[in-house]
This record gives C-alpha cells, structure tokens and sequence, in this order.
C-alpha cells in the first residue's frame, strides 16, 4: 500500500485534539472520515505530534497508506474537499517509503505560543492567542527561559497524566521575543526540541508568565525544574496560544510540495 506524508494545518478551537475520541470532534477523526471517502474502509492515520483540545497548528505532519497509487497533488485536493466544512487544511502532499513515520522519523518539532499584552477583549485573535491584560517584562521572561534549555528531568513542567516513559527531554531553544502586531504588542515563546512531554510547552509558558509579571524572579525557574515536582510549576497557560508550527525530517519529505502548482 503506498504511503503519503500530509503537511496540515487546522484551527483547534472545534476538536478535542489530534487524537480521535469516541463521541469527541477530533483532527485525526477528520482526516480519517475524508480519506474513507477516496478509499473505503478503515484508516489509521498517524501524525508527528497528538496537540490537545484548542491548540493549533500550521505544520502538523501525518502519514497514510492508501489502497492504490495517487498523485500527491489530486490526493491533497480531494481530501481538502471532503474535509469541508472542518477548519483542517492539507497544505502538502508527498509520496514517502513505506517504513517512514511521522512521528518516529521526525528530527524536531517546533512550537509557537502567542501572548497578545492588551487590556481590550480580543476580537480578530479570539481563541487564537492568549490575552494578557497587564504588562510582561520580556526580558526578564527570557532569562528565565535560559535555566530550561538543555537535557534535563522536566518532571515539573509535564502533566500528571503524561505517558512518556521518562521525563527526560532536550529543549534546543526556548526564546522570548516582542513582536509588533496589528492588535497590539504580542510576546512570542518559541520552543523547539526532537520530542516535548504531554503539557509542556504550556506549562513552561504558564511559568514564564509569572516571570513576566514579576511574581517569580528568573531564578525560580530553574529551582522549580530541579524540584522535579508538578507542584512547583506554574498555572499552565490556556490553550488557544499555541501552534505546531513545524515538524522536521532528514530528508524533507515535501521539498518544496504544496498543493498549488
């Protein structure tokens, strides 16, 4: 059975998450329900990372075995067809071999969190971003975030229902930036490691919000990661913030794919 990688971009705000859910919208039940419209018969289709209920992405990849041979371009067509009226979008399309993965050949994953620093509701950002209604020093933020780069046990900033078998990851970047949008000033927390643990990224934001605020010094964020404890970790940031923005292969699947041409 041939086997494509999808790039995907969805609004998570409708699902559930990634993950298909008995009686729940998902992304993956979605995806499932348009490719049994071009090939009957049951699909399982796995992604390079499970994002949980409301979090978005621009750069979700996944995998399909399909019962006969595609252009990936038509197949990319079809299923952005059957996919409406779902916010989900397949942005690429590309044939790989048969034992490439998802999940388990992706090098890196990387995520963006959008704090948007304004005291008015948001309108065009709703349930895109994080509004935050009070000032956030972001270079005391980026100090903080300095502490967690590297290997470390990041048993503080997982949730208590992760099922990775070790709290142990690399985080290759973690950086605080100002940015200039047309809402107003947002701050954006960039992260980027080979895998993350269930909550991570939220709850390393949640924290770095307290840093921002000025109710932890930059320190506390490393003596909250060697407590090793869920306890020491901040309120976990919502999750209207955040987006997959990529996932990366050695080589690139899509090259320069995209549904045009």
């Amino acid at each position: 059975m041939p086997r494509y990688a999808l790039r995907i971009e969805y609004f998570g705000a409708p699902f559930a998450g990634w993950q298909r859910q008995a009686g729940q919208p998902s992304v993956q039940g979605a995806l499932e329900a348009a490719l049994a419209r071009l090939d009957p018969g049951p699909h399982n289709v796995a992604a390079a990372g499970r994002t949980d209920a409301g979090v978005h992405a621009w750069g979700q990849v996944a995998h399909c075995d399909m019962g006969k041979d595609w252009d990936p371009f038509r197949l990319s067509e079809a299923l952005n067809f059957h996919l409406r009226p779902h916010p989900v979008a397949v942005t690429a399309c590309a044939r790989v071999a048969d034992d490439w993965h998802a999940r388990f050949s992706a090098r890196e994953r990387g995520y963006l969190y959008r704090i948007l620093q304004r005291r008015a509701p948001l309108v065009l950002s709703e349930g895109r971003a994080w509004r935050v209604g009070f000032p956030l020093d972001v270079a005391e933020m980026a100090e903080g975030a300095a502490h967690l780069v590297g290997r470390h046990d990041f048993t503080t900033f997982r949730s208590s229902m992760c099922q990775a078998d070790s709290p142990v990851r690399t985080l290759d970047v973690l950086e605080v930036r100002r940015a200039q949008g047309p809402e107003g000033t947002e701050i954006h927390v960039i992260a980027r490691a080979r895998s993350f643990l269930h909550n991570q990224v939220r709850s390393l934001v949640g924290s770095l919000e307290r840093v921002g605020a000025g109710a932890w010094a930059p320190e506390r964020m490393a003596e909250a990661l060697a407590a090793r404890d869920r306890a020491a970790c901040g309120p976990v940031a919502p999750p209207e913030g955040l987006y997959l923005t990529h996932a990366s292969y050695d080589p690139d699947p899509f090259g320069s794919a995209a549904t045009g041409r």
